[in-house]
């Protein structure tokens, strides 16, 4: 099929409606690129989403290996996402367009329950902010009928964020609302474990990150001391390998990890991230990495084929001013593929 098929790429840079606030400063602008394979009957588009900092790769770096890839297709090469290890943005774009590519529908990326009406339940995510704006964010959430509200913490004043925790559980018992904390690795090290107990006072569902990455010895303390179930994220990014994977969840024993295809390669590297876990009893959910609503589709398409009963993290679609139109819509806390096109003249 290489053979036959020509490739080309689009940057196509999402633009904030509202700035992200983030760990990594204030975002107005997103980077995604689009892969684009054709042959005479079918064209295959996959997002290569990419956040500056995050990503172990720069941004220079991701689009010299699009057009890389592109070349090698044109001029009959291959190549195979495995080949791209340390561009796990392009990886992705490649390994979702050649997807495509072998279905019959367009964006039609895995024989999913999600396309077929399927909804999946997800958190409500709350921004870094002024605890005015947070507040705001979850009073929002509430109203929307979200199950799982997600916090930033570690970015405020804690006893601030406290309060905003205890504005939740004043109204809702963990039963009624499930509460997560991403830290994002904002916690100090010697006073992360005394902060962490102090948090499980209110009946919280785990803590992403709480240190940052890197530091094996000290996350594997934390999450055998910790009265809060801690999740790896970060920690991830990077670790490429089935034996360098094993050797982290061995040495960490983490509760949870979180995977973003866009962050860990794709959809084959996230599921060896899975079959590892599940060998140590180690459960996961999947979080988005701010994809336009091809990539969250591509990822919500994927997750519906594995029957998690997790709360999943997919709800960024309506973050774009420029996003492409699609079936995807949240409502009370599910993410839907509605009964509307796709609108796709930017691949024409």
């Amino acid at each position: 099929m290489i053979l036959s098929m020509k490739a080309r790429y689009i940057y196509h840079p999402l633009k904030f409606i509202r700035p992200g606030g983030t760990s990594r400063g204030v975002l107005t602008e997103k980077d995604s690129w689009y892969i684009i394979l054709e042959d005479k009957h079918r064209q295959g588009i996959g997002e290569a989403s990419l956040i500056e900092g995050l990503n172990p790769e720069s941004r220079v770096e991701s689009q010299a290996a699009i057009e890389e890839i592109c070349q090698r297709i044109n001029a009959g090469e291959g190549p195979k996402p495995g080949e791209y290890m340390g561009f796990p943005a392009a990886r992705t774009g490649l390994e979702s367009a050649l997807l495509d590519m072998a279905t019959t529908e367009q964006l039609q990326y895995f024989d999913a329950p999600f396309t077929k009406g399927k909804a999946i339940p997800i958190n409500g995510l709350v921004w870094m902010g002024s605890k005015e704006f947070m507040y705001e964010q979850i009073v929002n959430k509430i109203e929307q009928e979200f199950k799982c509200i997600k916090l930033k913490v570690a970015a405020i004043d804690f006893h601030d964020e406290l309060e905003l925790i205890r504005y939740i559980r004043k109204h809702f018992s963990a039963d009624d609302i499930q509460i997560r904390l991403d830290a994002n690795g904002g916690f100090h090290n010697d006073k992360a474990l005394s902060i962490l107990e102090k948090l499980s006072e209110y009946d919280i569902h785990s803590i992403e990150q709480p240190v940052k990455q890197g530091q094996w010895e000290l996350m594997a303390e934390l999450c055998d001391k910790s009265p809060l179930a801690i999740a790896l994220d970060e920690e991830l990014i990077g670790v490429d390998g089935p034996e360098t994977k094993r050797q982290l969840l061995e040495a960490i024993s983490p509760a949870y990890i979180i995977l973003k295809p866009s962050l860990l390669g794709g959809f084959k590297a996230s599921e060896e991230w899975i079959q590892l876990a599940e060998e140590q009893s180690i459960e996961w959910w999947a979080t988005s990495a701010l994809e336009s609503n091809i990539g969250l589709s591509a990822i919500a398409q994927w997750v519906s084929t594995k029957n998690s009963k997790m709360f999943q993290g997919l709800g960024t679609g309506l973050l774009f001013s420029n996003n492409i139109d699609s079936p995807l819509f949240v409502e009370k806390g599910f993410l839907h593929y509605g009964e509307s096109e796709w609108k796709l003249d930017l691949f024409m």
